[in-house]
């Protein structure tokens, strides 16, 4: 792994799940102070830039002098709150099918229980099949969501997100 993929991952980690354990001020939709970012990591504002400019995944926002993930926070022990982040975000009302990636063993619950955030704010879904972005790379199962009655948002980034998906908006089989 190379500097500009660990500092990005770094900066991911701190803005997403750790800012509260590392007493890190941040906003409730999610902004920090750079300084304050680049005061806790270490780093330098040009190794933040690389690691911001080259996230694969454009996970980070910067506007001016803060920064912050575009999704994909913790919901306990971070300062941000689901109805700020929404509130950040575009609310859209996708007329295709969305995308999630999940693994096999997962298969039976999502059945049961529909698609929820576990530890994180929201279910990430992606807007296609081959996005690069709202589903994991190695996902063995790739579910189909008809997005009809649900409360849908576009991060920065095109990541596509939602508070739960209920089993009967998951199309199994084709």
């Amino acid at each position: 792994m190379n500097d500009v993929v660990r500092t990005s991952k770094r900066v991911s980690w701190l803005l997403r799940h750790g800012a509260g354990q590392r007493g890190l001020a941040m906003t409730a939709d999610g902004w920090a102070s750079i300084d304050d970012v680049l005061t806790e990591l270490g780093i330098d504002r040009g190794t933040l830039d690389r690691a911001v400019e080259r996230n694969d995944k454009n996970r980070l926002q910067v506007d001016g002098e803060r920064i912050r993930a575009c999704q994909g926070h913790s919901l306990e022990g971070m300062p941000v709150t689901r109805e700020a982040l929404e509130n950040s975000w575009v609310r859209v009302h996708p007329e295709h099918p969305l995308w999630h990636g999940t693994t096999p063993a997962a298969v039976a619950a999502i059945r049961r229980e529909g698609l929820r955030p576990g530890r994180r704010t929201h279910v990430h879904l992606a807007p296609s099949a081959d996005s690069r972005v709202g589903k994991r790379f190695t996902a063995a199962v790739l579910l189909r969501i008809d997005p009809t009655g649900l409360v849908v948002f576009e991060a920065p980034n095109g990541v596509i997100l939602t508070r739960h998906v209920p089993p009967d908006a998951i199309v199994w089989g084709g």
